[in-house]
């Protein structure tokens, strides 16, 4: 066990925690269990039952009868087993195996709720210890304070009253209380022997075996998140380890060997120079960098290598095992196409040319790998094309969504004005009663769970059955989480700052600059995220009531703003404690807003969206595409570019053309500019009214378009250039109505052939064949435009001059 007091290094590492001390003190042996009545694991059945009726008093004789009769009967059965003590009996019997609960023992509900509470006091006096899927396959009301009573511990007397402080629904204080209980008691310690390891071990054989209230299945929720935060607010756990259970389960940093180590690479001398490589690029890149280098260099480079070529010894790849490795790695492990191949072909180029770079000054450190690079400079040359393709696409992406940014707003500002109303309206409402909102209507739920929470001191989720739908509805979190989805949405479009860096603003961020004038502006102070610049950003009047709106609900009821720390995914790692403007609740957490969350939440309102409204079924949002959208329509507007890159924290302007040359308004602007300059200089009587000659003439033109198998698109004023020969000419646009009579022509034309062919035709065959050809692209064109829905425009209007 790892010493209480000492500092800790925390790391995940297959599905498991660990903490290494870094203390020079060794770890003391942990202590015997704590038990007030005395060693009773070889004691008697009548010794025991006196035991449990001294431990656990009460007026009621009934109450006392049934403890001692439980634990008399399962001690009964078990006398029945081979050991020398209750613990080798318990093992015997095969009660200790998941599945098999202690009330198969009895028949009568009342007698198997008996024998429950029995096990129930043996496991509080240490007499048995069953492991935890043993414990959890048995159903115990109140152990935790049960067990409380029986170990009369001060420090867990501490630990349940820094419990009961907590400003959570009274019905989780029993739950902290449980895991405690059921740690210490599967485990065999006292709460003073209770380490970070121990309760980590604890809280992922719950999540294994899927043994935490509400979850979902194995492998789905960690328990024990307010006994951690209670157990580290008491002092307990190492003061500078991780504050929250989240906290200490996430993966920390890794150092460069164990990156390296992280892919089985058999040749210790490649191993080593990976390892001092990653190690000099170390301090000129960040963690998420180097992380991705060292997996192209170990993983997608060398461990392929030795995959390939097991004998390969040095750096030196011949042409033959380039060429495989390239088709090798160019298919993911699941077996689709790499994407994002150059990245890797540019680590290695780069890891060739450092060799042969610090060869010259370290030559005996570097000299020895220096090697020919296998991808060659062309490899790598049409970068500059590609990354205008990527720009290309996602410009279309930009062009796509920018037209439905508004109904996306609106929908998120409507849902949330619906669900508050909602919330509102129902909190007031009695168990049953409904409630008629905007067209639907919504009934009241009410159940004992909800009476038991009120009993005990906390409040009751507000929730409602839609009864058009049949849903039930949380209404209290489905509000709150309405809220910060609308305040994301409002926030992003409105300064088009990265996702991580909208993430990391504090309460902290929002300063006032005073103009000479005397006019105070609010500004937002961007702390550095992709770039190594802090910005500030003025704040318009819409970006400060959406602060505002988040401010007041985290300091409503006179509450000041949580302090918590958020982890850094890509940094793994974890700020100081801050009140950062994007947490919510989530159970009994307080938690920073996660880019994922964020991600999964516009999906789903999308995806939404796209049952009402059709351009959201191809079109999906992101936390970047507001930033692509902000900044187009920033420099599209007339605000200077350097202008724009400053808000927008880029580090040239090149990035930011990059995001603005979308819809190119000056190109459009001057050419418009050009027609009314170039119509003012030419003749005006080119611009008369058109006589009623003229306009009989035009008419008829569309007249005489129509031909038996569809229309003809030549332009007013042309005669016909094909001599009628419609199915050969591109100007024909077959009705999909005459698609008949195409099939009557292409069998009349077949018979010809036939004849044609037959009489040694050769001119006829040939012109039938290209005549047969066009029919037949043309039928394909006329079914294709048949598949495709027809798309309402309207009437364009027209804006008058001013």
């Amino acid at each position: 066990m790892a010493d209480p007091g000492s500092t800790t290094i925390h790391r995940s590492k297959k599905g498991l925690s660990r903490f290494v001390s870094v203390n020079a003190a060794p770890a003391p042996a942990p202590a015997v269990p704590q038990r007030p009545r005395g060693d009773l694991s070889r004691a008697t059945i009548e010794e025991i039952a006196q035991a449990v009726r001294t431990t656990w008093p009460t007026k009621s004789v009934d109450n006392r009868w049934r403890r001692s009769r439980g634990a008399r009967d399962l001690l009964a059965h078990l006398s029945e087993f081979p050991g020398q003590t209750w613990q080798d009996r318990w093992q015997a019997s095969g009660f200790n195996e998941p599945g098999r609960p202690v009330s198969v023992l009895r028949s009568a509900p009342r007698d198997r709720s008996q024998i429950g509470t029995g096990a129930a006091c043996l496991f509080c006096l240490r007499i048995i210890q069953p492991s935890l899927e043993a414990f959890r396959s048995n159903q115990f009301l109140y152990y935790g304070k049960r067990f409380l009573v029986a170990q009369n511990d001060p420090l867990l007397d501490e630990f349940w009253a820094q419990v009961q402080t907590s400003p959570v629904n009274p019905v989780h204080h029993g739950i902290a209380l449980f895991d405690v209980a059921v740690a210490l008691t599967t485990q065999g310690i006292a709460l003073a022997d209770l380490s970070p390891a121990a309760f980590l071990h604890y809280a992922w054989e719950c999540r294994r075996q899927g043994l935490v209230l509400g979850a979902r299945g194995a492998g789905s929720r960690f328990p024990g998140h307010l006994a951690w935060q209670a157990l580290h607010a008491m002092g307990h756990l190492p003061p500078n380890g991780p504050a929250t259970l989240k906290a200490a389960l996430l993966t920390g940093r890794l150092t460069v060997q164990e990156m390296v180590d992280r892919y089985p690479i058999r040749h210790a001398g490649v191993r080593q120079l990976l390892i001092a490589y990653l190690e000099r690029r170390q301090p000129e890149l960040d963690y998420s960098t180097l992380d991705n280098l060292s997996r192209h260099l170990a993983s997608h480079f060398w461990a392929t290598i030795e995959q390939l070529a097991p004998d390969q010894v040095d750096l030196r790849i011949d042409g033959e095992l380039y060429r495989r490795w390239r088709e090798q790695v160019a298919v993911r492990a699941d077996g689709k196409g790499r994407r994002e191949f150059e990245p890797i072909l540019r680590a290695i180029r780069a890891f060739y040319a450092d060799l042969q770079a610090w060869a010259a000054a370290e030559p005996e450190q570097w000299a020895i790998w220096v090697a020919p690079c296998p991808a060659s400079d062309a490899e790598v040359r049409g970068f500059g094309i590609r990354k205008r393709r990527v720009k290309e696409r996602m410009d279309d992406r930009t062009r796509q969504r920018q037209p439905l940014l508004s109904a996306l707003v609106e929908y998120m500002e409507a849902r949330y004005e619906h669900l508050r109303a909602l919330l509102e309206h129902a909190s007031v409402a009695e168990g049953g009663e409904t409630v008629a909102l905007d067209g639907r209507t919504y009934q009241r739920l009410w159940s004992r769970v909800d009476e038991r929470r009120i009993r005990l001191g906390g409040t009751a989720n507000v929730r409602v059955l839609d009864q058009s739908s049949g849903k039930h509805i949380n209404a209290t979190s489905a509000e709150d989480a309405a809220f910060f989805e609308w305040a994301i949405v409002e926030f992003l479009r409105h300064t088009g700052i990265r996702i991580e860096e909208a993430l990391e603003l504090t309460h902290l961020s929002i300063r006032q600059y005073q103009r000479p004038n005397g006019e105070i502006i609010t500004l937002l102070v961007i702390a550095p995220s992709k770039s190594d610049r802090e910005r500030v950003i003025p704040m318009s009047a819409e970006l400060f009531s959406v602060i505002a709106a988040i401010i007041r609900r985290h300091t409503r009821d006179g509450r000041a703003i949580p302090l918590l720390s958020r982890y850094d995914p890509h940094e793994r790692q974890a700020s100081p404690a801050m009140p950062f403007l994007f947490q919510r609740k989530i159970g009994t957490n307080l938690e920073v807003i996660s880019p994922a969350t964020v991600v999964n939440m516009l999906r789903r309102r999308c995806e939404e969206l796209a049952e009402r409204h059709p351009g959201f079924r191809s079109a999906c949002f992101t936390p970047h595409d507001f930033r692509r959208l902000f900044a187009t329509d920033l420099v599209n507007n007339g605000l200077p570019i350097h202008i724009g890159a400053a808000l927008l924290g880029h580090l040239t302007l090149q990035t930011t053309r990059g995001y603005v040359a979308v819809f190119n308004e000056d190109v459009v602007r001057h050419y418009q500019e050009y027609l009314e300059r170039r119509r003012g200089a030419r003749p005006h009587d080119e611009y008369r009214n058109v006589t009623e000659q003229e306009w009989s003439e035009f008419e008829e033109h569309f007249d005489q378009r129509k031909v038996e198998l569809g229309g003809c698109m030549r332009p007013y004023g042309t005669p016909c250039q094909h001599e009628h020969s419609c199915l050969r000419c591109p100007m024909l646009a077959i009705n999909p109505k005459m698609l008949s009579r195409l099939d009557e022509i292409e069998a009349d034309l077949l018979a010809r052939r036939a004849r044609a062919k037959r009489e040694a035709w050769l001119g006829e065959v040939e012109g039938i064949d290209l005549t047969l050809t066009y029919l037949r692209q043309k039928r394909e064109e006329s079914k294709r435009l048949t598949r495709i829905a027809p798309v309402e425009l309207g009437i364009p209007g027209v804006v008058a001059p001013r």
